[in-house]
């Protein structure tokens, strides 16, 4: 407090108001209000931004802080680029590689394969951070990616980091041979160019002169630095305050100590988002931990391979519709209420002392209604109307962007003074077009012409299987263990366990045509469904997968729900119809995952014949039971 206070440090000014809806603030505490969550372990093959909606309180994050960081930069270069000085510096801290790597590639620009096997270069969506200028790769990087365990550890770059990083790893190499004429690059370990260029940002003459923004996974070291930083976002959890303090630590060393002419020190500024550090420590006391019983570990067990149970992870469902002139059926569905939860477009920020700076960001509030109508049209061509191999239908754009506009129009209302430009952000537009689409089927479906249910497949978490399972649990776990599941425990739900469940795993366990089941707790497998509008995730009981008939047959597996039991209130009808007449249907027609059925049981031991049935059915690839039209 003393060296904010004497200027002896930068002052870093984290949000004081804004005007998200609510009383909290929204950029401070960023991590708690991203949704839907970052994702965590991603496979490399299925990590592309592409597929990425950015939530948006992440994005008005990201574009907020970038709207002052240009503004810095536009002083920078009218007072300091002409004096060889080095440009301000933005830092985003990651809680892991795959957050990174996303964000990297939203700020820096990526590289996009076409159909045809050629690739074309995206920039990054902020402009002045970008690693991609008029079509091609910038000749020198202003966006880095760092991963600081991996290169503080001195080990080699790992493979996955190295192919992240190629692109950056080469520039510096180029700019190298520039500064050091004669050089060979050759005997220059990767990690430490890379280490070299990080451990050098702001310094002028070397390796990091030049660089604006670092994504860095993990803490930036107490040895890093560079008095360049002026912005900083803290994209992870913080759950202390010494955490806090050392993000913001990282900003804080001045870039001059030149005294005016009252033989003071200029007051310098870091603006903060997503660091909810505190001046003052807190006092508040820590409740004392409640008796539980003791945990019991529920997990794969490796000698029991051949039960795995693999199933696909959807997002939603998109209807294939012929290519005729498209019309819609706004209804009271098609209705879109825009507020500020979650979204600041104004922002004050404030330190302990010295000047407030205010950011706004115009270019949404003052958005024209046919821009942002080309852009959900630009969202619907994209997603909801891209060919079932993801190729383009370009034709379908002009008609989209008018149905777009009438459905702004007529459908989409706003509290006082928010804008429809909010409609340009990824999140809501995505919502926005699921509004559209939805119109349009309906008056599809009211004409009975011809359309398939497919889904939509999560972009970064495609497939499950019970090998993924381990966790511990304080539940009631069914006696004895189960000898048909993948899994040690059939975990039971209910403060004294369910005996309806425990009686449907005990008729599993008997019946010879089940070759494999699993209770549905911490499995990761949910269908999505809409309830009066809202979406929400439904988590059924039971995967149930058959014996084959035949060597070589499809999968077949059934989608078992115990209703009836201890569970929280909700839109049972709605649960099951979307979990047989669109996540069937879907995983179904698409034909990559087997045959699937949904069957809903109440009482199993009076009822065991409707799950009789069921089994017969998916035997039979019974259409109804698999969502399909007769």
């Amino acid at each position: 407090m003393d060296a904010i206070e004497s200027g002896i440090v930068k002052v870093p000014r984290p949000p004081v108001d804004d005007d998200a809806k609510g009383d909290e603030l929204v950029y401070l505490h960023l991590w708690d209000n991203i949704e839907p969550p970052l994702p965590r372990r991603v496979k490399r093959s299925e990590l592309s931004v592409a597929n990425w909606t950015i939530p948006k309180t992440l994005e008005g994050a990201l574009q907020s802080l970038y709207r002052s960081y240009a503004r810095g930069y536009s002083r920078y270069r009218d007072e300091l680029a002409e004096l060889g000085e080095p440009p301000p510096v933005m830092i985003v801290v990651c809680p892991n590689t795959a957050v990174s790597k996303l964000v990297f590639d939203w700020i820096a620009g990526w590289e996009k394969e076409l159909d045809d096997g050629a690739s074309t270069l995206v920039p990054g969506e902020l402009e002045l951070l970008s690693n991609v200028e008029d079509g091609a790769w910038a000749a020198r990087q202003r966006t880095i990616l760092i991963d600081t365990v991996q290169l503080e550890s001195g080990e080699p770059l790992g493979r996955d980091f190295k192919q992240d990083a190629a692109h950056e790893i080469e520039a510096f190499k180029h700019e190298f041979r520039r500064r050091n004429p004669g050089a060979d690059v050759a005997k220059i370990d990767d990690a430490a160019l890379l280490r070299e260029a990080m451990n050098t940002v702001g310094k002028r003459g070397k390796l990091g002169e030049q660089i604006r923004c670092v994504v860095s996974v993990g803490m930036l070291t107490e040895g890093w630095d560079a008095n360049t930083v002026t912005h900083i976002l803290g994209v992870r959890p913080f759950r202390s305050q010494l955490l806090c303090e050392q993000v913001v630590g990282r900003g804080l060393r001045r870039r001059s100590y030149a005294v005016n002419e009252e033989n003071r020190l200029e007051p310098e500024y870091a603006e903060v988002y997503g660091v909810p550090f505190a001046f003052i420590p807190s006092d508040k006391p820590v409740p004392k931990p409640r008796t539980q019983r003791p945990p019991i570990e529920v997990r794969a067990l490796p000698e029991r391979d051949e039960l795995a149970i693999e199933f696909p992870k959807l997002d939603g469902y998109r209807i294939e519709l012929p290519d005729e002139r498209l019309h819609a059926d706004f209804t009271g569905d098609s209705r879109m209420h825009l507020d500020q939860a979650g979204l600041a477009l104004w922002v004050e920020t404030g330190g302990v002392i010295g000047e407030r700076e205010q950011i706004d960001l115009d270019q949404i509030r003052e958005a024209r209604p046919q821009a942002v109508a080309f852009a959900l049209a630009r969202e619907l061509i994209r997603h909801q109307f891209a060919a079932h191999d993801g190729a383009a239908r370009p034709w379908l754009f002009p008609r989209l962007v008018e149905i777009s506009r009438q459905w702004l129009d007529r459908c989409v209302t706003t509290d006082p003074d928010v804008p429809k430009g909010s409609l340009l952000l990824a999140q809501p537009a995505a919502e926005a077009a699921e509004k559209i689409h939805g119109a349009i089927v309906r008056y599809e479906e009211e004409r009975d012409r011809p359309q398939l249910v497919m889904p939509v497949i999560r972009a970064f978490d495609p497939r499950g299987s019970t090998h993924e399972v381990s966790f511990l649990t304080r539940k009631v776990v069914m006696e004895p263990p189960p000898e048909k599941s993948h899994l040690n425990h059939v975990v039971l739900d209910g403060p004294r366990g369910n005996s309806w469940e425990e009686g449907l795993a005990q008729q599993l366990e008997r019946d010879g045509r089940v070759a494999a089941y699993v209770k549905n707790e911490r499995l990761g497998f949910t269908i999505p469904y809409v309830y009066r509008g809202r979406s929400h995730d439904y988590v059924p009981d039971f995967l149930v997968r058959l014996v084959p008939r035949e060597d070589g047959e499809e999968v077949r597996t059934l989608i078992v729900e115990v209703s009836g039991s201890q569970k929280s209130p909700g839109p049972t009808r709605a649960k099951a119809e979307t979990a047989r007449g669109q996540w069937c249907a879907a995983v179904n027609n698409w034909g990559e995952h087997g045959r699937w059925g949904y069957v809903e049981v109440h009482d199993p031991w009076q009822e065991w014949h409707r799950l009789d049935a069921a089994i017969d059915s998916l035997y039979g690839d019974d259409r109804e039971l698999l969502g399909l039209e007769a």
